[in-house]
């Protein structure tokens, strides 16, 4: 029987349950998930089960698999509730895509060996390119009505490392958005902008998209003009917005008050929670940025998820599927396929002296959820 390495839960949706490990060989070996079973070939398994039953717990089975504590990988989970009403649109989000970057995983205040940074092998094809290959490819077989890149689209911000990101992104025709982050702005401070802020509607849904970026810093903004924008989306319709930036928002409950934060700062954070707090129908932001997926509320801003999402070019390589209803919508982080990219990301899998797994997945109910209104 095969060792199972590293098995983990790495998403859920309303009628279906990821899970991921590897195998030392080419191994066939079966999950089960409730009545579903599917086998898979190694030496990296991505074995989706479908047509379970939403809202349900579902007991989770890999052959040869040990029994562990380790969290990200329960005995059972439960499938997503699916919202009320009609589906009114349904997009794709990626973020951190890092075109241009040679080396995973590298901090300039330590070395490359303290951190565990990994380079691509001899020969290879750069992992930019391979891990957003994977992600155009099953973004373009979810064939949904728009796809929101949300920044970091480069490494060094340079023009050429750009049109390696436009040439990619824009096999998705014009349903594809984008907007820069940090990493875009350090050497020109209008590349990528590309006209943020900006709104996107579909069926009446609003996809807001602002520029979090203060050009030239790592650290996070939102204008008051911004501010002014966002309030004055959601007073203009009363159907639901989503607003996307670059950076993550400050804990609005946290008494940190640093000037110096990776994220959004914690002034323009409490201005944009302000209006979330007098605009009922802003229903989540949206976020990259650090790299991992987390969930913040805040009674503040009437407890709606300020999320951030995993890395689209590294570790677990992810890239985001959001089904919005009449009744609430569902967020679902997917796992690339793809052979050569889960290579790659279980390469990286303990970059940052070991740290990057349990950082950038973050938890399940963080990945995948339902929110509703």
């Amino acid at each position: 029987m095969a060792e199972i390495i590293f098995p983990e839960v790495m998403s859920v949706s309303t009628e279906s349950v990821v899970v991921t490990f590897s195998t030392e060989g080419d191994d066939r070996v079966a999950t089960r998930v409730g009545d579903a079973e599917v086998v898979t070939t190694g030496p990296h398994h991505l074995a989706r089960l479908t047509g379970l039953e939403a809202g349900t717990h579902h007991e989770v089975e890999v052959e040869g698999a040990l029994p562990s504590n380790d969290p990200q990988f329960p005995s059972t989970v439960r499938t997503l509730e699916q919202p009320a009403g009609k589906l009114l649109a349904s997009i794709a989000t990626v973020n951190d895509v890092h075109f241009g970057e040679t080396v995973c995983g590298r901090i300039h205040t330590a070395s490359d060996e303290e951190m565990g940074a990994v380079m691509g092998r001899e020969g290879e094809e750069p992992y930019p390119q391979k891990m957003n290959r994977a992600a155009i490819a099953e973004i373009s077989a979810f064939d949904g009505d728009a796809v929101i890149v949300k920044g970091d689209l480069t490494n060094a911000g340079t023009w050429e490392e750009y049109q390696q990101f436009l040439d990619a992104y824009g096999q998705l025709g014009d349903r594809m958005y984008h907007v820069r982050g940090n990493h875009d702005a350090m050497l020109d401070s209008t590349m990528a902008l590309n006209g943020a802020p900006f709104a996107v509607v579909v069926n009446g849904v609003t996809f807001a998209v602002i520029d979090t970026v203060r050009p030239g810093t790592e650290v996070g903004q939102i204008t008051r003009d911004q501010i002014a924008w966002i309030d004055d989306c959601a007073a203009n319709t009363s159907g639901a917005v989503f607003v996307f930036g670059h950076h993550n928002l400050w804990d609005l409950d946290s008494e940190d008050r640093s000037t110096n934060y990776f994220g959004i700062n914690p002034d323009d954070s409490e201005a944009f929670g302000a209006v979330v707090a007098q605009r009922e129908n802003i229903v989540g932001y949206f976020a990259g940025h650090t790299h991992r997926h987390r969930v913040r509320r805040s009674t503040k801003a009437r407890s709606i998820p300020f999320v951030e999402v995993g890395s689209t070019k590294d570790y677990p390589g992810v890239w985001g599927e959001y089904q919005i209803y009449e009744g609430g919508y569902t967020q679902v982080s997917h796992r690339f396929g793809a052979r050569d990219a889960m290579d790659w990301a279980e390469r990286t899998r303990f970059i940052y002296a070991g740290l990057y797994r349990d950082y950038s997945l973050g938890l399940l109910d963080h990945r995948s959820f339902t929110q509703t209104y």
